[in-house]
């Protein structure tokens, strides 16, 4: 194992065995037997060793994702890799504070990663006239409120002690982003936000349509105002 693996892998380990979560680098290099100018020169400082702590342990994560592949439903996706993000969060505590604590400056890679994997998901769901409004806002809306939720159920056990209120503010959320299942149903109000982010994802996928870069730019700012419309 080489030096840096090894102190990735003592800091990774004093993070989950300790209290609050944080850790001190005199103690990661006592425990890794090295001295203080080896983790300087692979890590920086403390947030930079940090950072790569949180990217380490979270890269387990993603690689369930990255090996998952799209199905033909998004949603089912969608719903998927809300519950997967939860239950990472309930089994790494302090690795799932530590990656959202403002304290660090720098948003991990695993963060940007998991943010795109969302938004994928979200231009399929829209492809398919799915969603309500367009792909990045919800990827922010929904993105938000599982970070929310993730960060009571691991820090506020006592307050939230049931589990199953991620799955009540999933719903919710996927309600205010996606179409119901039965087009038919929904109010005509709501049918033309859902339009125009489907044209608008389809507007991105086929790269403007004949469109000049400047029309499409302006087409697609139109489409994501409708859709993104209160209502």
């Amino acid at each position: 194992m080489s030096t840096r693996a090894r102190i990735l892998e003592v800091a990774a380990r004093l993070v989950a065995e300790s209290p609050d979560g944080d850790i001190s680098t005199r103690a990661v290099c006592e425990a890794a037997q090295v001295g203080a100018p080896a983790l300087y020169r692979y890590f920086g400082d403390k947030e930079g060793l940090l950072s790569a702590v949180v990217d380490h342990g979270f890269d387990a994560y993603l690689a369930t994702k990255r090996e998952r592949g799209e199905t033909a439903d998004p949603v089912e996706d969608l719903r998927n890799g809300w519950d997967s993000h939860v239950d990472f969060a309930l089994r790494n505590p302090n690795l799932y504070r530590l990656m959202n604590s403002p304290a660090m400056r720098t948003p991990p890679a695993a963060a940007f990663e998991s943010h795109s994997i969302l938004t994928r998901d979200l231009e399929r769901a829209a492809e398919q006239g799915k969603l309500r409004v367009a792909p990045d806002l919800a990827a922010q809306m929904i993105m938000s409120a599982t970070t929310g939720v993730a960060l009571m159920l691991v820090s506020r056990p006592a307050t939230f002690q049931d589990a199953g209120v991620s799955v009540r503010v999933r719903d919710a959320v996927h309600a205010a982003v996606l179409t119901p299942d039965a087009r038919a149903s929904e109010p005509v109000d709501a049918e033309v936000p859902s339009a125009a982010a489907r044209l608008g994802a389809l507007l991105r996928r086929s790269h403007g349509s004949g469109l000049s870069t400047a029309e499409s730019a302006l087409m697609t700012e139109w489409l994501d105002r409708v859709s993104n419309a209160e209502r």
